[in-house]
């Protein structure tokens, strides 16, 4: 059995990656009614995440906001809607803007919007983070199943360390959550964390960048 090098939960430089946390996770809308099935506790996961926000800000780590958003006449959708999924995230539709109160954003945080799932597909992510010189890159928001999960492997693929924050981040279902935790933790050993575990790791680096 091939042995790995057991590695810090930061490495290098870090970058916390915030996935489509928009104003529709915090709308009281009915699970039945919604264009994407939601987990139990799907908004009360997406709030958390405003910790892990607060702290990376306290430590100086750079945060790149994500969104997901497609024309309102469907010209870029493609094939989302072929699976399980509805027509979601339209630019006419005001719950698709970022959750700024409920993630404390600020005028000029970096954003990025996306077309697709993984947060690398057709943006400039990969340039802002070579830019940042970023080496980890601690990913909150959802759907684990979906976006989390596509733009973790795009990640990986890229050499990035991964970190998910298993706390900060909500599927489509809990068995769905569940079994794309499990398939990030197989590309990476130690990927899937804490919320504890990443603040305190934060406060390390924060501290050993003061000394």
């Amino acid at each position: 059995m091939t042995t790995t090098k057991k590695r810090d939960l930061i490495e290098g430089r870090a970058a916390l990656v915030v996935i489509d946390i928009m104003k529709s996770a915090f709308a009281p809308i009915p699970d039945d009614k919604r264009a994407i099935a939601h987990m139990p506790d799907y908004a009360e996961r997406m709030a958390r995440s405003k910790l892990a926000v607060d702290k990376a800000r306290e430590a100086g780590i750079p945060i790149v906001f994500i969104k997901e958003v497609h024309r309102a006449d469907l010209i870029d959708m493609g094939r989302e809607t072929d699976g399980d999924e509805d027509i979601h995230c339209l630019d006419n539709n005001p719950l698709t803007e970022f959750a700024e109160e409920e993630l404390g954003m600020l005028p000029d945080d970096y954003r990025i919007a996306k077309r697709r799932y993984s947060a690398f597909y057709g943006t400039d992510l990969e340039i802002l983070l070579k830019g940042l010189k970023a080496d980890t890159l601690i990913l909150v928001g959802g759907l684990t199943d979906v976006c989390v999960h596509y733009t973790f492997v795009d990640a990986h693929q890229g050499d990035y360390f991964c970190r998910v924050i298993e706390d900060c981040v909500a599927g489509s279902s809990l068995e769905a959550h569940q079994a794309s935790l499990k398939a990030m933790e197989y590309l990476q050993h130690g990927a899937v964390r804490s919320l504890d575990e990443v603040l305190s790791a934060m406060q390390a680096q924060a501290e050993s960048h003061a000394a």
